[in-house]
């Protein structure tokens, strides 16, 4: 091996050695999406503002979804929820981090949860408030 192509091989050693210290932080460049909101301060608690999003895969995201009918909401999305990379999610300013996704997301009352994730799968999910899609609280995820 020459001199010269060996110095190239060992630099490429480092770089490939380094890995996630050189890679791009995709929170870093998230996207802020319109807030999922259910209810409305009107008395309408099956009112439900941006039901269906779109997405990019590769993409990371905030999406903050905003109780502000007076009902239960137990908020599904466990197939959207599997296929995503979870950042953190954001409740009263307060974060919670980890390695795994949540079974759903609950309102007891009025409130704001907000998530940030990277979307890794491509497919059509569903996202329902449990016990409500009937009254058309539910809606779809869709990442490209």
């Amino acid at each position: 091996m020459t001199r010269g192509l060996r110095w190239a091989a060992l630099g490429l050693a480092a770089i490939l050695a380094a890995g996630p210290a050189v890679a791009l932080d995709l929170t870093k460049k998230r996207e802020t999406l319109p807030d999922l909101v259910l209810g409305n301060e009107e008395g309408n608690d099956f009112v439900v503002e941006n039901k269906d999003i779109e997405l990019e895969s590769g993409k990371a995201y905030r999406l903050r979804i905003i109780a502000k009918g007076h009902q239960e909401y137990k908020v599904y999305a466990t197939e959207f929820f599997r296929y995503i990379w979870w950042n953190q999610i954001v409740i009263e300013h307060k974060e919670i981090h980890g390695g795994g996704p949540p079974d759903h997301l609950e309102f007891d009352d009025p409130g704001e949860i907000a998530i940030e994730f990277v979307a890794i799968k491509p497919g059509k999910y569903t996202w329902e408030a449990r016990g409500l899609e009937s009254k058309g609280v539910a809606g779809t995820i869709t990442v490209k």
